[in-house]
């Protein structure tokens, strides 16, 4: 859909009344309903709980938490995420799982003496750990909401249908894993789900993929729009080595087709199952000497512990190798998604037998038969992640969109530091990062500014009570390469969470907050007081 193109109407209630028909519905009523339980949906419940609002959320999976628990991804964060580079708390789910470990009986006393101890020691991140211990904190933090009965989360639950009466969303319907359909009702709506699934439902206006220069006037954006261009997603796994032992997997059916994949990557093709591209080739893999790809999203190194604790150290993959981008999951239809989440699930078992049969080692052989896959770590039977780690999703249409000259470092006045939006609810800084695309994109854009989350960015050009609460805020192909990361999702749906419980208590729709000067700073001081930092300071700290 074009940007700021009229969305067709009356087609989701119409949907919403055919599924009534046939099935028998339950029903619940909250003053926030929140369809997603990722970073974004726990967030936004978190804050709008803390208001004394009814919140309902549901989640797809039974493990909420998103990027950091289903997706198996340790968080990408900015480089002053210990002090200033997150809200408050963001930084205290952070503390609650870096606790969790600093009270490991069998830590090391060197390792419990370092206040900013990485469980895992990965490069990727100041914090790497295990997806459970990040699942626990979610659920520690949201407890006291859930047992006070302010907070209702449906797992393995997923939105059907929607009502929409004009530019209202009266409720929506979600079907159980049973098969049970449950109507929600509530004033206001959050889309946490991962691909924007909400958007399509409600008719709200919403792009998919690139948008056309002409659309966004920005460099880097294609000459005509290309929805069908999306980031890849990956199906990341969890494995261990068990130096002299064998635990190769049988041969996939799908091996020769990945083995013989070749990535074209600044004109020159490169084998997919392979570190032969340059800058992987530097990075390397010893799971031995503990190094490279090995230490790279590491969320255990068992040199931290008493000896014996733990077998092995443990790494998440989530590489070049196994992004899966010959198909989107937006703009097709149910079947091909699934289809190219099964084939991105193939494509991650052949990288773990190319690892342990034909990856080279130092010593002029081949193959790590030792590598062992972990699916206790992810909680599947089949050893990879419960859900898809989705870097794109549908995007709302709303009042301000941002640009790749809003951030990016090289498109703005000589000494620009950081942006400024007059109506920030929020901070955040990651390179304008896209992994590559579905129609072969690769690589990043470049350096941005430490940026902020412009409250304009989460109110829609037309519904009145539908709000974006994950990747789906107003920014574009570019710049969700730079917004899409774990504090900035969870900074976006707590402004939702205090923007919904000030838009019921003033009586006025976010539009109508945005619009008027003294209800926006009442916000922006609620988020302060909530610990939610609108600008950056400056000097930057060093970190």
């Amino acid at each position: 859909m074009a940007l700021g193109a009229a969305a067709p109407r009356g087609l989701a209630a119409t949907h919403f009344a055919a599924l009534a028909e046939t099935s028998a519905v339950d029903s619940l009523s909250a003053d926030l309903v929140i369809i997603g339980g990722g970073l974004g949906g726990c967030a936004a419940a978190l804050a709008a709980c803390a208001h004394g609002l009814r919140v309902i959320m549901t989640e797809e999976t039974d493990w909420i938490g998103g990027q950091l628990t289903a997706q198996g991804v340790p968080p990408d964060e900015n480089r002053w995420i210990e002090t200033i580079g997150g809200t408050a708390s963001y930084l205290a789910l952070r503390a609650r799982v870096r606790d969790h470990y600093l009270r490991h009986p069998a830590l090391s006393a060197r390792a419990r003496a370092n206040a900013r101890l990485n469980p895992g020691n990965g490069w990727v991140s100041r914090l790497c750990a295990e997806p459970q211990v990040w699942l626990s904190a979610i659920e520690a933090t949201l407890a006291p909401h859930v047992t006070s009965g302010r907070l209702v989360v449906l797992r393995e639950t997923r939105a059907v249908a929607a009502d929409v009466e004009h530019d209202t969303v009266r409720a929506m319907r979600v079907r159980r894993a049973d098969g049970r359909h449950i109507v929600l009702e509530a004033p206001y709506f959050a889309d946490a789900t991962e691909l924007g699934e909400l958007l399509p439902l409600c008719g709200a206006e919403h792009v998919a993929g690139a948008e056309s220069r002409g659309m966004t006037g920005e460099p880097h954006a294609p000459l005509d729009a290309q929805p069908d261009n999306q980031q890849s997603f990956t199906m990341v796994f969890a494995m261990e080595h068990r130096a002299g032992e064998h635990h190769t997997i049988d041969r996939p059916a799908a091996y020769a087709r990945w083995r013989s994949e070749m990535i074209t990557i600044d004109g020159t093709a490169w084998p997919l199952l392979s570190f032969d591209e340059p800058a992987n080739k530097r990075i390397g893999f010893d799971p031995v000497a503990r190094t490279g790809y090995w230490s790279y999203r590491r969320i255990i190194d068992r040199t931290l512990f008493a000896p014996g604790t733990y077998a092995s150290d443990v790494t998440l993959v989530n590489w070049w190798q196994n992004d899966y981008s010959v198909g989107p999951l937006v703009g097709v239809s149910e079947a091909e998604a699934s289809a190219h989440v099964a084939a991105a699930g193939a494509l991650s078992h052949c990288l773990l037998y190319w690892l342990q049969t034909e990856a080279p080692r130092p010593d002029g052989g081949v193959g790590w038969p030792g590598l062992r896959l972990r699916p206790d770590v992810l909680g599947t039977a089949h050893g990879l992640a419960k859900s898809p780690y989705v870097r794109e999703s549908r995007r709302l249409v709303t009042r301000t969109i941002v640009r790749e000259q809003d951030v990016l470092t090289a498109l703005l006045p000589p000494g620009t530091q950081t942006t400024a939006f007059a109506d920030s609810v929020g901070i955040g800084h990651y390179a304008m990062d896209l992994h590559r695309t579905t129609r072969g994109d690769t690589g990043g854009y470049g350096e941005t500014v430490p940026f902020q989350i412009p409250l304009g960015a989460l109110v829609p050009v037309r519904l009145r009570n539908l709000l974006p609460a994950c990747k789906n805020l107003g920014v574009t192909h570019l710049t969700n390469g730079c917004y899409r990361l774990h504090p900035i999702e969870w900074n976006v749906g707590e402004a939702v969470g205090h923007l919904v419980a000030q838009a019921l208590g003033t009586k006025r729709p976010p539009a109508g907050i945005h619009e008027r000067s003294a209800q926006m700073h009442t916000l922006q001081r609620t988020l302060e007081q909530a610990g939610v930092r609108l600008a950056w300071p400056l000097p930057l700290p060093r970190s």
